[in-house]
């Protein structure tokens, strides 16, 4: 097979951009472009998207087959569990071929369940209300209902709103998504549908944990876990995908993705981190992890990382990272920080340019912003920005295999951060690794809006990083 071409190489236009007498010289702030036509910076993009295509073409075949994986796990035409409302029957129907799925919510009657979080699990805890004319007072005498996993995730499901049933949906990150109705006065459980999973899935193969990281200031980080058990060491030697995101009180769940699958049935470990910035542990996590306590949030993904492989669960030649959007501005953080900690990473849609984003506010979402990350035209704002902004960091130094992706209609962050973020690595980094950028001409924040097409994305994500790896089949490279 013919050598992929050179990377492309961006021009260096420098613009100077001056905010609070300090200087920063922007080499690629020329592909910024709101009305995304300009000829040079689409042909720049396209060079990228088609520079990427020549590198991962090796790997084409495998990309295919773990797709045809991930699709073939899915029973494409399902309904789900029916509830009886009146004279009616009510579920969720998914069709083969159609890209749509409808919801609706219901209310129940005679009891209060409560959805809460501890130690940042789902816990649900139910009430029986006295009788109508009688004093609520205080709830006392609730009941707990306990779940088969170590780390989980529930959500209400639409009830019958005079009935004692309560109906749930839980799923782990072995469990596929189970409807349940619960007898809220006998505390009674039934299983009443789980999501098929082809494929001869079969949930008893694979072991979820919850493991705790030490910050650096001494908090606990919780981790959740996902391996084959008879494929794995735990010796050190096992691959390792480490998620993070850690912004605007997001909980990222332990639920069942079947995708993962593919990842871990070739031997990988799969670990969240549920990093300050989230939502997990609640509200002063959440406090924790934004404006001028920011990089707790990456150095609590660094300590989890640390922890994993001071516990054998990995080697930082075998660890692989991965966040988006707000979990991309994470990667481009841990990057500058300790490169030499991971084998690859993957940063989808990342938000990395982050002061001179937050110094715009004719971006729509900036000003709203301000109360995430803060308003850099505040002295102190600005430089504890600038202290973490990925683009603002870049430096001549050794970088792990990078993944980088966006889409040129992404409102949220715009394909430009991304592109600049690139550029600057190309121009600073003193390493041979793979630095990969695609950006999808016609997809937004989230990705393309086909059913499927997410998969195909995930595809070729677990595709690079098996070839970051060296874990490519023989016949990928045919």
């Amino acid at each position: 097979m013919a050598p992929p071409p050179p990377p492309p190489v961006a021009k260096k236009v420098p613009r100077q951009l001056v905010d609070h007498g300090d200087v920063r010289v922007d080499n690629y702030y020329w592909l910024r472009d709101d009305s995304r036509s300009d000829p040079d910076v689409l042909a720049h993009l396209r060079a990228e998207n088609d520079y990427t295509a020549a590198v991962m073409s090796d790997v084409k075949q495998l990309e295919d087959e773990i797709y045809a994986e991930i699709r073939g796990r899915i029973k494409e035409d399902d309904i789900d569990a029916p509830l009886r409302k009146g004279q009616y029957y009510y579920y969720e129907r998914t069709l083969t071929g159609k890209d749509v799925k409808i919801q609706e919510v219901q209310l129940f009657d005679n009891h209060i369940a409560v959805y809460e979080r501890e130690n940042g699990l789902p816990k649900v805890t139910l009430y029986r209300l006295p009788a109508i004319g009688e004093s609520i007072g205080q709830l006392q005498g609730g009941r707990t209902i306990d779940f088969i996993d170590p780390t989980y995730a529930v959500d209400p499901e639409e009830s019958e709103f005079h009935s004692s049933v309560l109906r749930f949906n839980y799923s782990s990150m072995r469990t596929p998504p189970s409807v349940y109705d619960y007898d809220m006065d006998s505390g009674v459980s039934v299983l009443k549908k789980i999501k098929p999973v082809l494929g001869g899935f079969d949930a008893s193969n694979y072991v979820t944990e919850r493991k705790w990281a030490a910050a650096a200031d001494g908090t606990q980080i919780p981790m959740s876990v996902l391996y084959r058990k008879d494929l794995v060491k735990l010796d050190g030697s096992d691959p390792m995908l480490l998620y993070g995101y850690g912004s605007y009180k997001i909980c990222i769940d332990p639920t069942f993705r079947g995708s993962r699958l593919s990842l871990v049935d070739r031997g990988f470990i799969y670990v969240i981190a549920h990093i300050r910035g989230g939502g997990e542990m609640g509200r002063k996590w959440y406090e924790d992890g934004k404006l001028l306590k920011k990089k707790n949030t990456f150095t609590d993904f660094i300590d989890c990382a640390e922890h994993l492989i001071k516990n054998k669960y990995c080697s930082k030649e075998k660890l692989c990272i991965n966040g988006r959007s707000a979990g991309g501005l994470l990667m481009g953080a841990v990057l500058n920080m300790r490169p030499d900690l991971f084998k690859a990473a993957v940063a989808g849609v990342p938000f990395v340019d982050v002061v001179t984003t937050m110094l715009d506010p004719t971006i729509p979402l900036t000003t709203a912003e301000w109360e995430e990350w803060g308003d850099p035209r505040k002295e102190e704002y600005y430089y504890y920005m600038k202290s973490y902004s990925p683009v603002d960091n870049v430096a001549a130094q050794e970088y792990p295999n990078i993944l980088v992706t966006s889409g040129l209609n992404d409102p949220r962050v715009m394909y430009s951060e991304p592109a600049k973020y690139v550029a600057k690595l190309r121009d600073l980094k003193t390493d041979g690794n793979l630095l990969l950028f695609k950006c999808e001409l016609g997809a937004g924040h989230f990705s393309k809006s086909g059913r499927f097409e997410k998969l195909q994305e995930d595809a070729f994500t677990y595709a690079f990083i098996l070839k970051a790896l060296g874990m490519t089949p023989k016949m990928a490279s045919l």
